[in-house]
């Protein structure tokens, strides 16, 4: 695999990265891109592999210096797959009037390319006041489960705790210096399974319709409003995304009935409390029910104080613009690192994020890369 001769570059940085076919949970080099960047820069760099064996996830931290304050780079280097019709090679790192495209431009190659030569031009410009991180995983588009969660455990236990931390996943939804995200929703799924007895429609007093007990239990649950939204976040929203009975008879009363739902909850909810209240609902209309709940992450917010100031200023010097702070849009590595120290959200214009064609323009990556070199000095590194 080649390496680009400038870190400082980061287009040359981004095609290299798009060269690898890092379809999540593969990897193809890319985190060894971003490792031979580190350590031209002169990061101690540790490759960390965690999860089941032959299964395991690649992910990379490395640091520069020992000194305070200590700001961390986070993103990853998988992608989702490309999918067909696209009008070039997804993995060849074409340019073509004035833009980039490949699987991973926006999400988020192209912030971890930003990142990595925003930090070698830092380090042209003379030593560090503190010290610098990055942590890169190869798992967030997957599972997550042996990515960035698994890499803040590790050091946890090194005692290894950033100051700040900067995530560059597009947050801009059609312009640079649209958004800054300091916050998510939770995000939790729930299961609802219903069993009764089948039989035949005519004759319903020899069976037990499942529908009849697991309909009621949606419609309290859709009936609810779950809250008008908080200072800095929407209002909670609860989707029914699946109702299933497996029946494709017309004249069969189903044994079981199932549902799944969604909730993106706000920070006044828990996913604790949310599992209590579903829980209080099914057990009303159907006790004998089961519920199974996944919680992705807890809802969260940065304290939007002097840090997140320096980083809306320095895009604004950058961008000409003043960035909203929002907490909108799905979940993030950000739900994870929240619990090891401050983190904010800032990264490229994700208009076709995980679309055919995907694709940035080359003036974007390059002011990325200045906010985040224009960071860096306001925040004291």
């Amino acid at each position: 695999m080649s390496h680009p001769s400038f870190t400082s570059d980061p287009v040359a940085l981004l095609q290299d990265l798009l060269r690898c076919r890092s379809v999540t949970p593969a990897d193809d080099g890319a985190l060894s891109v971003v490792a031979h960047a580190l350590e031209m820069m002169g990061f101690e760099v540790t490759r960390l592999a965690f999860g089941p064996e032959g299964e395991q996830t690649p992910n990379l931290y490395a640091r520069l210096g020992t000194g305070k304050p200590c700001l961390c780079f986070a993103g990853h280097t998988d992608v989702v797959p490309p999918g067909e019709g696209w009008s070039c090679d997804p993995f060849a790192g074409d340019i073509k009037d004035g833009h980039i495209y490949g699987r991973g431009t926006a999400d988020m190659k192209g912030g971890v390319a930003a990142a990595l030569a925003a930090v070698a031009r830092r380090l042209e410009a003379g030593p560090l006041k503190g010290s610098l991180a990055f942590l890169i995983t190869g798992d967030e588009e997957g599972p997550a489960r042996y990515g960035t969660k698994s890499v803040l455990e590790w050091m946890k236990e090194r005692g290894e705790a950033p100051d700040f931390c900067v995530l560059g996943e597009p947050t801009n939804p059609a312009e640079m210096g649209d958004v800054i995200k300091i916050g998510r929703r939770g995000s939790m799924n729930v299961v609802i399974t219903v069993k009764g007895v089948q039989g035949h429609v005519a004759y319903p007093h020899l069976a037990d319709n499942p529908i009849h007990r697991l309909v009621p239990i949606l419609s309290d649950l859709t009936s609810r409003t779950l809250d008008q939204g908080s200072e800095w976040f929407a209002p909670s929203s609860l989707q029914i995304t699946s109702v299933d009975v497996g029946n494709p008879a017309t004249n069969v009363i189903p044994a079981t009935a199932q549902a799944r739902v969604n909730i993106r909850f706000n920070d006044l909810h828990t996913s604790e409390s949310l599992r209590n209240w579903i829980g209080d609902v099914v057990s009303y209309h159907a006790p004998e029910a089961t519920m199974e709940v996944a919680v992705s992450g807890e809802s969260f917010l940065t304290d939007p104080g002097a840090e997140v100031e320096q980083l809306s200023e320095a895009v604004q010097v950058v961008t000409g613009r003043k960035p909203k702070l929002d907490t909108g849009g799905g979940t993030s590595d950000a739900r994870f690192i929240t619990h090891c120290c401050p983190v904010a959200e800032f990264g490229l214009v994700g208009a076709t994020m995980h679309k055919r064609d995907e694709h940035v323009s080359l003036a974007s990556v390059e002011q990325l890369t200045q906010v985040y070199l224009e960071f860096m000095h306001r925040f004291g590194v």
